[in-house]
Formats: C-alpha cells, sequence, structure tokens
C-alpha cells in the first residue's frame, strides 16, 4: 500500500506518489521540500535534448586504502553505484536553460550522503574550468553531508582546488556562477564552493551549515535552536541572497542569466 504513497517529513501527510514527480517533490499540503535526486533536478531544470554529460566514467579509487567494521570502500562505491545508476555523487554537464547555454554540477545525496571525494572535487573543477573556456555561466546545485572521510585529506583538497578554479572563473574571467543550496548543504561543500558563489540561492527550508547541530553540541556545551541552521535564518543574517520555491527556480534562474548578458541562442544557433 505504501508504494502508492509518500509520507512528508514535515507534515506526515501522505502525498500521492503518481502526482509526486510532477509536484517536484513537494508536499502538497505544507509546501515542504523534500530531497530530489540529481536525475530528476536535470529533467526540470535542463531544456529537453539539450543535456550533455561531462567525465561520467570517472570513479572513485580507495587512495588511502581505508578500512572500516563495516565493509570496505571500494565495496561501499561499488554497492551505491549499483543502487543509484550513478557513477558519483555529482552529475555535471553543459545544456541549456530557456536557451541559454550553460555549464551545470549537480549533487546527489542518494549516493553517499553526497559526499566529496576526489572524484566529486575533480569533476566540479573540470567543469569549471570548460565553463571558463567556453564563456558559459555556471550553476552548481549543492546537497551535500561535507568531504568524503573515506579519502582523507585528499576529499579535504577539493576544497580549496574548486575555489582556486572558481577564483580564476569570477576574478579573472568576470564569468557569473549562481551556487544553489539545497538541504542538506553542510561541511566543506559549505566551507567552498557552496558559499562563493555571485548569487546564493537556497530552496526553502533547507538545512545549511558547517557543522551539524549535534557536533556544536558536544563540542561547546551549548544547545543550538532548531532554526539557526535553516536557509530563511541565515537569508535574515544575510548569508544567502535569496530564498527561491522549486518551481520558480528555472525562470529565476534564467532572468539572472539575462541580466548578466548570457541570452537564449537562435533558432539556428541551436540546431
Amino acid at each position: 500500500m505504501m508504494d502508492l504513497w509518500i509520507e512528508c517529513e514535515n507534515c506526515y501527510e501522505l502525498n500521492y506518489k503518481k502526482f509526486w514527480k510532477s509536484k517536484m517533490n513537494v508536499c502538497e499540503y505544507c509546501g515542504y521540500h523534500l530531497k530530489m535526486d540529481s536525475s530528476d533536478r536535470i529533467e526540470f531544470s535542463i531544456d529537453s535534448g539539450t543535456w550533455n554529460p561531462m567525465d561520467e566514467d570517472m570513479i572513485s579509487l580507495d587512495p588511502i586504502q581505508f578500512h572500516s567494521e563495516e565493509e570496505p570502500y571500494k565495496d561501499r562505491i561499488d554497492s551505491y553505484q549499483r543502487k543509484t545508476g550513478l557513477t558519483e555523487a555529482v552529475q555535471t554537464g553543459t545544456g541549456q536553460i530557456n536557451g541559454i547555454p550553460v555549464a551545470i554540477g549537480i549533487m546527489d545525496f542518494k549516493f553517499m550522503g553526497g559526499s566529496m571525494g576526489s572524484v566529486v572535487g575533480e569533476k566540479i573543477t573540470r567543469l569549471v574550468e570548460y565553463a571558463t573556456n567556453q564563456l558559459l555561466p555556471l550553476i552548481l546545485v549543492c546537497s551535500s553531508g561535507g568531504a568524503r572521510m573515506q579519502e582523507g585529506s585528499l576529499s579535504l583538497m577539493q576544497m580549496a582546488k574548486i575555489s582556486s578554479a572558481l577564483y580564476y572563473y569570477q576574478t579573472i574571467k568576470k564569468l557569473f556562477y549562481v551556487s544553489i543550496l539545497t538541504s542538506p548543504t553542510t561541511g566543506g561543500v559549505t566551507a567552498s564552493f557552496g558559499m562563493l558563489g555571485d548569487i546564493i540561492i537556497a530552496e526553502p527550508n533547507a538545512y545549511i551549515a558547517f557543522a551539524g547541530k549535534r557536533v556544536i553540541e558536544q563540542t561547546l556545551n551549548k544547545t543550538v535552536s532548531e532554526d539557526s541552521q535553516v536557509a530563511e535564518y541565515l537569508f535574515h543574517k544575510g548569508l544567502i541572497d535569496s530564498i527561491v520555491p522549486r518551481n520558480l527556480l528555472k525562470g529565476v534562474v534564467t532572468e539572472l542569466f539575462q541580466f548578466h548578458n548570457f541570452f537564449s541562442l537562435t533558432k539556428n544557433e541551436r540546431n
């Protein structure tokens, strides 16, 4: 029976699964934005027939021979690849948004909590470099638990690598990068490219933080209020520029690009 319904994690009402995807995973009772996988996001945001994936065959090795009690890192990667049909926790590529050519990277929380290892970092860096060379506007949709501990300091290195590629893209080439923060965006992603957008947009009620609530409370012995790591509070404090519901996002991004002199291709150019 539950195959027909999806329970909202905010109000616990049941949403009819048949209409779930067309409603962009937004609860019809309370408007809460539930997680959305990267393939669905591509389908909703990129004009149909224009998506061109990049670096799909890049997969993680086990650079520090990480061994845990549960299962070897390599086996864990294999099982997530089977489960999600993805090779890694980010999909990158080019496409058009209302006819405007863009470079876009979309993280996927279903793949190891969207954690950022060497491959995620390399794919995003290559995307930024491609956008720099082709003078394309850039979108990164963030959804991540942070840097991937199974790759140690190599995963932390990705923060600096992506940030330096973005510095060249934004400061030297004066191109335009929109960062879209979805729930959750935490750890090393928040501490690097998530917060480097020329415009930073968050989805309503998105959980955005560096360290999680539990970690802060255990470290400082202080209680962290429930709403202090929610998009609306961070917007109030000036950390993000705008909160945009999922169904309006494509239109808002299109207007931003037009405002920054990126226009849609003519019919001939599209062909």
